[in-house]
């Protein structure tokens, strides 16, 4: 099984009727985003919906023009399924959800409907493929928490990534100061069914960066060779937020796992002094991966950051796609400062797309 070959994408975009570009999306995560950005720019919409998932996306008739309701999401790879997607004039917009329920494999060998964005870059988001993104950090001189090859070399507060036993698109995270420790925490997360031994075993143990952490979206314009800072979001986690409310008395008493999965956003802004910085690793990382991965990056991605008390900036994880930040639509004074009002990442994308139907230049921004 080949790749699917840039000329291969590009002919499919030569043959498109582009007064009738649908931007499109898989119906979760940052779908609404992604669909309400392109009506502002004036596109019709399409959301791809699982069944029984489909009940949001029809509400939003504003943003939405059209739904497809497939058995799952995987089958959106199925030749029929593209082949209506391609006389849709479609652009597909990836998100996590997207790399998540359809395979690397398929999205990088059978999708074969323009993709915005670098699809050979999704698979670097997994801690366990050929090219990881701490190879990509490393490469780019990026800071990154040092990262221990097995439990018994811990020597000092680190953090355990491991897969959720019965929601492997979840993880679930302890942390631990020594192997005496991190023995101890996770038999009980195993005991509790919350993992399991088969995925502790290939786990993640990352230094824990003591820092506050902020979650830096940004945009690369291959068509304007310009990277563009969209703004900052926090993300809310249960059940750590807000049981870290709780007086430290009642915390004690309750004897219950943390597992610190996502499920919000909270808006932030940076002290100005340090943009200079936040600049700098996102130009960093976008030299690198032309490097590593031609075309290089292409529209969105995040690099999910901790600030220490030194004032450096650590990155410990990267998203090679959408990030999911719908709140800075609103609320980030980045894209303000830069276009004069606010800017959703999904409008940006939008943008991105107009642009290159104008200039003719839209095989540059989809592969």
């Amino acid at each position: 099984m080949s790749l699917i070959s840039k000329n291969e994408i590009e002919d499919t975009v030569k043959s498109y009727d582009v007064s009738k570009i649908q931007v499109a999306a898989l119906g979760s995560h940052s779908a609404l985003d992604i669909a309400d950005g392109a009506k502002d720019e004036g596109f019709e919409t399409l959301i791809v919906c699982q069944e029984g998932r489909e009940k949001v996306y029809k509400k939003y008739r504003r943003i939405i023009d059209h739904v497809i309701v497939l058995p799952n999401f995987s089958d959106i790879t199925k030749p029929d399924i593209q082949d209506d997607l391609r006389k849709r004039n479609v652009i597909f917009v990836p998100h996590r959800s997207f790399s998540t329920y359809v395979h690397y494999d398929d999205i990088e060998n059978k999708f074969k409907v323009p993709l915005f964005g670098n699809r050979f870059l999704l698979r670097t988001e997994e801690r366990d493929v050929a090219v990881t993104q701490y190879d990509i950090l490393k490469k780019a001189e990026i800071r990154y928490p040092k990262l221990y090859a097995s439990p018994e070399e811990i020597d000092g507060p680190v953090i355990v990534k491991v897969h959720e036993a019965n929601r492997k698109i979840e993880r679930a995270f302890f942390t631990a100061s020594s192997h005496q420790e991190y023995l101890k925490k996770s038999s009980e997360m195993i005991d509790q069914g919350i993992i399991n031994v088969k995925d502790l075993a290939s786990a993640t143990i990352e230094e824990l960066i003591l820092g506050a952490y902020f979650n830096f979206n940004y945009f690369y314009s291959p068509l304007e060779n310009e990277l563009e800072f969209l703004g900052i979001d926090r993300r809310l986690q249960t059940n750590l937020f807000d049981f870290v409310n709780l007086p430290a008395k009642q915390q004690l008493e309750i004897d219950v796992p943390l597992q610190n999965i996502e499920i919000g956003h909270t808006p932030a802004t940076i002290r100005e002094s340090l943009l200079e910085k936040v600049f700098q690793i996102g130009e960093k990382f976008v030299k690198t991966v032309k490097e590593m991965f031609p075309p290089g990056p292409i529209g969105p991605f995040a690099l999910q950051s901790s600030i220490t008390k030194d004032l450096d900036i650590v990155v410990y994880d990267v998203s090679p796609r959408v990030p999911g930040s719908p709140i800075i639509s609103t609320t980030s004074p980045y894209t303000k400062y830069f276009f004069g009002h606010n800017v959703s990442t999904g409008r940006r994308i939008a943008m991105e797309i107009k642009k290159g139907i104008k200039t003719k230049k839209l095989f540059e921004v989809v592969t």
